[in-house]
């Protein structure tokens, strides 16, 4: 019951700051925020059940990239962008760092976070959940992308023939 109040809670708080945002993307991020927030809750039993298992040590080293990754991603955003009142107003293409080899690591710092915690618990609902947040993800990706060719051109294009989406140099 808490985690069920936890959860209607916490959408409820992130439906307000998403409805506070102008991007276009803001719905499709809002459903990969609750899903992966839905993952947390249903293993949130099995955070360390078998600390050393070999599912365990994957799931730990997912979450912790994705930790550096999402730091990394808006320090990057925040430095080299240069936006104006939000972080996503940059005025400046970012292609360092991360953003040398994909181009969403904010977002597949999401996709590693969803992934390690989906292997906490591997069940029916959290493969969906999953499932879910990574199509949610994928789409919210592709808008940023359309409002990126439209604010940055040719610049933006060119940087999209260069890197991949979220796994360098495969996806």
């Amino acid at each position: 019951m808490i985690q069920i109040s936890i959860f209607i809670l916490c959408s409820i708080l992130l439906l307000v700051f998403t409805l506070s945002r102008p991007h276009r993307h803001r719905f499709p991020r809002y459903f990969a925020f609750i899903s992966i927030i839905g993952l947390v809750l249903l293993n949130a039993d099995n955070w360390f059940w078998e600390p050393l298992s070999l599912r365990q040590i994957i799931s730990w080293i997912l979450l912790t990239s994705s930790l550096i990754l999402v730091i990394h991603g808006f320090r990057l955003l925040r430095i080299v962008g240069s936006p104006g009142n939000d972080i996503e107003d940059t005025t400046q293409l970012v292609t360092t760092g991360a953003y040398r080899y994909i181009r969403h690591p904010i977002y597949c710092s999401l996709l590693s976070g969803g992934a390690g915690v989906f292997l906490k618990e591997i069940s029916l609902p959290s493969i969906l959940l999953l499932l879910v947040s990574f199509i949610f993800v994928f789409i919210t990706a592709k808008a940023e992308e359309s409002d990126n060719l439209e604010k940055f051109g040719e610049e933006y294009r060119a940087y999209m023939n260069t890197t991949k989406m979220f796994i360098p140099y495969l996806i």
